[in-house]
């Protein structure tokens, strides 16, 4: 299998955290810089992947429990690595991915009361080896965060199933994600989402910036 040389940045926080604005104003950036970039989100991303997006937001999958919904993501995460991302990192893509790994770690672990090594087991197989390289993680408190989602919700958007949940679950995952920062330093960065959208995009292109050079002078070593 080539080796990669794109990029892959994903995105992470809780509902309501403004990361799907980001991505769109992060892709366009780069796109006017001539690279290659290929926008997509969790659960989902890929044809049969997005067959299970409608069957975990809907709620269909609820009444099978979390571990049922845990293996559900685990499948269309793979589906999704091995159809869209791992090919456009080998043609040395950016990859922006709305939710990857650590959605499954926050929200199906630490709310979902399953087991650490259930969950790592899981993702070592879906991913099978696709790791970000690149993590932003948006920190939003969660009463802002539903304020946001609700007031999308009142413009149309219909709140999924994760979005109705007790706000003490939300704060809940706002500190997961928080740890998992912690955690791994070398590969996370946590945005202050509360700030204007422009600052936000400040901020989300300063993580970027040296990655995308490094991206860039082996593209130009390459030719």
């Amino acid at each position: 299998m080539p080796e990669n040389t794109g990029l892959f940045i994903s995105f992470e926080g809780g509902e309501g955290a403004g990361k799907s604005t980001q991505i769109r104003v992060l892709a366009e950036t780069l796109r006017a810089r001539g690279l290659e970039v290929v926008v997509t989100r969790e659960p989902g991303g890929s044809p049969g992947a997005e067959a299970v997006r409608h069957v975990l937001l809907s709620g269909a999958a609820e009444p099978f429990g979390v571990r049922m919904e845990a293996m559900l993501f685990a499948a269309a995460r793979n589906d999704h690595v091995e159809e869209v991302i791992r090919p456009a990192l080998q043609r040395g893509a950016v990859v922006l991915c709305d939710r990857f790994l650590d959605s499954s770690r926050v929200y199906q672990g630490t709310t979902g009361n399953l087991e650490p090594e259930f969950i790592e087991t899981l993702q070592r197989i879906a991913i099978d080896g696709t790791m970000p390289d690149l993590t932003l993680i948006f920190d939003i408190a969660a009463t802002a965060g539903l304020a946001r989602a609700r007031k999308r919700a009142d413009i149309g958007a219909t709140p999924d199933r994760f979005e109705k949940e007790e706000l003490e679950t939300h704060e809940k995952r706002r500190e997961a994600y928080l740890d998992i920062a912690l955690n791994e330093p070398r590969r996370c960065r946590i945005v202050n989402a509360e700030q204007p959208q422009e600052k936000v995009a400040e901020d989300v292109l300063s993580f970027v910036e040296p990655m995308v050079s490094k991206l860039t002078a082996i593209s130009d070593v390459a030719e």
